[in-house]
């Protein structure tokens, strides 16, 4: 009869599952960490951007 505990021990299926898990959380946390210095420096180019458009005058008032 089989031992049912070394045949559990033995079985290593579910282990790459876990690796490709932690693979993943990795890849997903670097790239997090990489998006927030380009997040906050998009907002504050956004601004500029937006306080020199919104003061370029538009239409006829210039003339």
């Amino acid at each position: 009869m089989v031992n049912p505990i070394k045949v559990f021990q033995d079985d290593d299926s579910g282990a790459v599952t876990v690796d490709w898990v932690v693979l993943s959380a990795a890849v997903i946390g670097m790239g997090l960490v990489a998006l927030k210095p380009i997040a906050f420096s998009t907002e504050s180019a956004t601004s500029k951007v937006s306080a020199d458009v919104s003061s370029v005058p538009v239409g006829f008032e210039n003339q």
